[in-house]
């Protein structure tokens, strides 16, 4: 039997997916090959987990022939694929799923793709708009639907030897703590800017880190936000913060840098997702996302979120021009929801 998956396209849905991946791996076991459909530049998040048997990457974008629409159809129909379970949501999908000769194709039905799934899912709605919920649920739901017992919400991520050698360079080169006192920061955010804490406060909230908390406070960053990780530092003025943009920045050295910290301040961004997926507490601060859609049981994380008319539009930019949402969150808010976890001792018992 073969199975394929069309895996999410953004990072932190894709860490969010991990639980249905975990259940579909022990549902089918180790006789049944699986492949993961996935975007090119998330190929590594998964590594070291090995729940799928190959990974098929796929860009419909991209200049080279091997990764576009055809090939992938002539690749699932030389598999010849029994079932593809659609984790994304476009019509597209479903339809390179019925091109590729898949017998079952399963997902929600979304976007007029109905006729092409042989098992389907509706969303639920309320007075009717869809309703909020967790995506680690809407994605769980789809393992049930394929006949796989319940399964936990718990996020999970792996590192690999590699990684974590990669990981031990940066900790040498930027002179970091090896007691594990620091701290995560994290502004990134490809949805938009909707979702960016401004630089400033990241600033002087590093800078309290550094020097009322004892901590060392590390800006993470993306290739496209390293003068903004840059500027943080700057900005902040002490020895003991430091960023990211100067070292190595793909997926498998984010994940065993966060590994070996303490805790993380993030947006509502793909590398929040990957903290939680490594056990480590969270502050989050949400504006153009409700945190229902972040929600899980298993995730250690204060939420801040300010009651504001506007909150959860969903804008990749603020439609009002004032970004009101992320600039009100105060450097005194995020600080004192930092220092109690530090505090509490509960991030301590997480040190890696």
């Amino acid at each position: 039997m073969n199975v394929g998956i069309f895996l999410p396209n953004w990072l932190g849905d894709l860490v969010m997916a991990t639980p249905t991946l975990r259940a579909l791996r022990r549902h089918f076991g180790p006789e049944v090959r699986i492949a993961g459909i996935v975007r090119p530049y998330l190929a590594d998040v998964l590594a070291g987990t090995g729940w799928l048997d190959e990974l098929w990457p796929f860009d419909p974008r991209a200049g080279q022939p091997e990764l576009r629409r055809w090939a992938l159809i002539r690749r699932m129909r030389r598999q010849r694929l029994d079932v593809v379970l659609l984790l994304t949501n476009s019509l597209h999908t479903a339809v390179l799923a019925w091109l590729g000769g898949a017998k079952e194709r399963i997902g929600y039905v979304r976007y007029g793709r109905g006729p092409l799934l042989t098992k389907k899912l509706y969303l639920p709605r309320e007075h009717s708009r869809r309703a909020g919920s967790p995506m680690v649920d809407y994605y769980l739901k789809l393992a049930d639907l394929i006949g796989c017992p319940p399964e936990s919400p718990r996020l999970e991520l792996a590192t690999t030897e590699a990684d974590e050698r990669s990981a031990r360079r940066v900790w040498e080169s930027l002179g970091l703590r090896a007691d594990g006192r620091v701290v995560l920061l994290n502004s990134s955010g490809a949805y938009g800017p909707s979702k960016w804490w401004p630089t400033g406060h990241f600033a002087l909230l590093a800078r309290r880190l550094a020097a009322e908390l004892d901590h060392d406070a590390v800006m993470m960053c993306g290739p496209a936000e390293r003068e903004m990780a840059r500027e943080v530092v700057r900005l902040a003025g002490h020895p003991r913060v430091f960023s990211m943009a100067d070292q190595p920045l793909d997926f498998g050295t984010t994940k065993a840098c966060i590994r070996r910290g303490r805790l993380m301040v993030s947006t509502d961004s793909g590398p929040r997702h990957i903290a939680a997926a490594l056990g480590k507490p969270l502050v989050t601060l949400y504006g153009a996302m409700l945190p229902v859609w972040g929600e899980n049981p298993t995730v250690h994380s204060v939420d801040l979120c300010l009651d504001l008319p506007c909150i959860g539009c969903h804008n990749r930019d603020c439609p009002l021009g004032h970004h009101q949402c992320m600039e009100d969150l105060t450097v005194d808010m995020v600080y004192a929801a930092v220092a109690k976890l530090v505090d509490g001792g509960r991030a301590l018992r997480d040190v890696a």
